[in-house]
Order: structure tokens, then C-alpha cells, then sequence
């Protein structure tokens, strides 16, 4: 006998505002860190993305990243914008990482690619430091990175796109929580006989 399934219930994702976003991304004291935050809201990534980045996922020239094998385990071209190609050249320049675009170490002193903790530990720190009261994660730098590029008028299908979602259904959670410019409700009267 089958049971039917528990749904689990709807919650909407945690936003944060442009000013919030401004200040997270001042907030840490290290380039990388605060490089590392752009990334993850400048092009939407998740966390096991960010950190499975290589150097040559980097297109400077283009001004794209390219995820290689994201969930689903689908590549996909993310743009970059003129401030995160200078913040990487910037970055590049001083760290001189080898093969990872962020390096870590394992326990042996090894260079490895940053741990999903050493990722969820710098946005953590971030937020501590910043005194922003929401709960903040990588996920949810994504969930803003999606709600601001909807609000700032781009297209439901291209962010499906950009954010990598096989389904649309898991894109149409942002117009949920995006505040879209909604223009007054009205009477079709009011338009066929009011001024034109």
C-alpha cells in the first residue's frame, strides 16, 4: 500500500534589500572574502558551484563564468560584470591561487579547492559583522540575486536560465517575493469612457 505523500510546507525565501546586499559586501576585512560574497550574489551561485570553480572558468574577455556541472549536473554561462572582473584581475594578482579560483588547505597543508563550511563560515562572518538581523546564507544570496534581477525587469524564462532550474515551477517562487511595479487595479469602464 502506497502512502501518499507529506507535503512540506511552502516557505518563501529570505531577501535581502540592495542596501543590506551593499553592506554584507563591504563588510569583510579580505578581498577574497568579500570577492567571494560578489560571486555568490553577482552571478547566483550555489555554494558547491562557487567552490568547484577553476581559474580557467574565468573569462575575462567575454565577461563569463562558466558552471561547470551544477546541480543536475548541467553547465551552464553565468555573465560577469565589469566590477567582478576587476575584483578578480584584483584578486588573482595578490592570491596567485593555483587551480581553484578559491583555494583552501586540506589537513596535511595542502592546496584544495574552500570547503562548503569555509564558505558558509565567511558569509556567516559577514553577516555577524554587519549587523544585519536576517538570516543570511549562500542560499540566500542566490534567492536575492534572482528577486533583484526580477525586480530590475528581467524576464522570468532568461533568470530560469541564468539560475540553471530544469523546472520553471522552481523559478516562480521569486514572483512571490519580488516587488514588482504593480499599476493600480481599475474598472474597464473607467479606461472605455474616462480620458484619453
Amino acid at each position: 500500500v502506497a502512502l501518499p505523500s507529506i507535503e512540506r510546507p511552502k516557505k518563501l525565501p529570505v531577501v535581502l534589500s540592495r542596501e543590506e546586499i551593499k553592506l554584507l559586501l563591504k563588510t569583510p576585512k579580505l578581498h577574497k572574502h568579500r570577492l567571494l560574497l560578489a560571486l555568490l550574489y553577482g552571478c547566483g551561485l550555489r555554494n558547491a558551484e562557487l567552490r568547484n570553480l577553476y581559474i580557467k572558468d574565468v573569462d575575462m574577455d567575454r565577461k563569463q563564468l562558466h558552471i561547470r556541472q551544477g546541480k543536475g549536473r548541467k553547465d551552464r554561462y553565468v555573465p560577469l560584470c565589469d566590477l567582478l572582473v576587476r575584483g578578480i584581475q584584483i584578486y588573482l594578482a595578490a592570491e596567485h591561487p593555483v587551480q581553484w579560483l578559491f583555494n583552501g588547505n586540506d589537513r596535511e597543508g595542502n592546496s584544495v579547492g574552500l570547503s562548503a563550511n569555509g564558505v558558509q563560515w565567511v558569509v556567516k562572518q559577514a553577516r555577524q559583522h554587519s549587523g544585519i538581523r536576517k538570516e543570511v546564507t549562500t542560499h540566500s544570496l542566490r534567492h536575492t540575486y534572482a528577486t533583484h534581477l526580477l525586480e530590475m525587469g528581467m524576464d522570468i524564462m532568461s533568470l530560469k536560465d541564468l539560475l540553471g532550474h530544469v523546472d520553471i515551477q522552481t523559478t516562480m517562487v521569486y514572483l512571490h517575493v519580488s516587488q514588482l511595479s504593480k499599476r493600480a487595479v481599475f474598472s474597464p469602464l473607467e479606461k472605455l469612457y474616462g480620458p484619453r
